[in-house]
């Protein structure tokens, strides 16, 4: 145990954070037309592992957060086939730019929540999870993403190799 949290929780949460700080910088690159490859391997490949790791956690039956790994899949899988197999051609582009912001949206929304779950400060002004503070916080979360995207959507125009 390191200060409460597992060795497997502490890499889970690490690799978490690299692929939020990856996928803020991709997004970047998508708002200004840049293509950012490394970042981009860096954060979906991150992202990944944060999604598969989830699954490792231990859980009883059918819970938000298996629900959120699914979904997350369910977006990385044509996120990743978009930029690695068809490279970004056609409509690959925008089913790459909407994956990708959507899967860091997730990342960041779980980050909130396990922020309002363990940060004292945050955990009393919202102890269920239900309270508007909490509320208004994820609703400005999903906003600030859609304006990303919609940006991040007119914007790319990556130069196809």
């Amino acid at each position: 145990m390191i200060s409460g949290l597992t060795l497997f929780t502490l890499v889970h949460v690490l690799i978490s954070f690299v692929g939020i700080v990856s996928g803020c910088v991709v997004v970047y690159g998508l708002i200004t037309a840049k293509r950012l490859d490394r970042w981009t391997w860096l954060f979906l490949a991150s992202t990944a592992a944060t999604t598969i790791t989830g699954f490792l956690f231990p859980f009883n039956g059918f819970t938000p957060a298996v629900a959120v790994g699914i979904i997350s899949l369910l977006a990385l899988i044509p996120t990743f086939l978009a930029r690695y197999r068809f490279s970004l051609a056609g409509s690959w582009r925008w089913v790459y730019v909407v994956g990708a912001v959507f899967a860091l949206y997730l990342n960041v929304f779980v980050l909130v929540v396990q922020a309002f779950l363990k940060v004292p400060a945050l955990h009393a002004l919202a102890p269920k999870g239900s309270e508007p503070v909490f509320a208004v916080v994820q609703g400005t979360v999903l906003l600030a993403f859609v304006v990303a995207g919609t940006l991040s959507v007119q914007r790319f125009r990556p130069v196809l190799a």
